[in-house]
């Protein structure tokens, strides 16, 4: 199983920097190009899943448990920061600061995990995706290097995204613990 998440891995990575690393040969495709990718995302999630869920369990180091609660608070930090990109037009914090919020929220997402998962599949998953979310900053700052931040949000864009922030993290702890995965011990 260890083989199909690391090979979800690399279609993962690959079907993500195909534009970047291969613009004549994506251009090429053209429209059809979107649902090629699509599919291969999909594909790789599906591969993912299963790999990582299916995959031996094979200790690398041992996590202290005060890491749980570092992890929860970048967990909502994560979901902060992916919402700040949401609004249109005016962004809120940091969205109205960095170019890339949504992999910085992957960033942090994968760190999170890598703090409290000592398993070699968590490390190769959380590990790749930090890696890959780092590689594809690079990589559009390079194809794209002007960028000119959006204006600051309202209060009004704060009060919604503190909302949706609580929302979406008490569903992702219903999802760890009906998946038997108890993110608070």
């Amino acid at each position: 199983m260890m083989a199909l998440l690391i090979l979800g891995m690399i279609l993962w990575v690959g079907a993500h920097y195909f534009k970047r690393l291969m613009p004549d040969q994506r251009a090429a495709l053209g429209d059809k190009g979107k649902g090629v990718i699509a599919v291969a995302i999909v594909a790789s999630l599906v591969l993912i899943i299963i790999g990582y869920r299916g995959a031996a369990f094979i200790d690398v180091w041992y996590p202290p448990s005060f890491l749980t609660h570092i992890n929860n608070l970048l967990m909502v930090l994560a979901f902060w920061v992916y919402g700040s990109s949401a609004a249109k037009g005016a962004k809120a914090w940091p969205a109205n600061k960095t170019r890339h919020p949504q992999l910085m929220a992957v960033k942090i997402w994968a760190t999170a995990h890598l703090l409290v998962n000592g398993d070699l599949a968590s490390i190769i998953l959380f590990g790749g995706m930090l890696a890959w979310a780092v590689g594809s900053v690079i990589l559009i700052n390079k194809a794209e290097p002007d960028w000119t931040p959006p204006p600051a949000a309202g209060k009004a864009t704060y009060i919604r995204l503190i909302v949706i922030t609580a929302v979406v993290f008490v569903i992702v702890v219903g999802i760890h613990s009906w998946l038997g995965v108890s993110p608070f011990s």
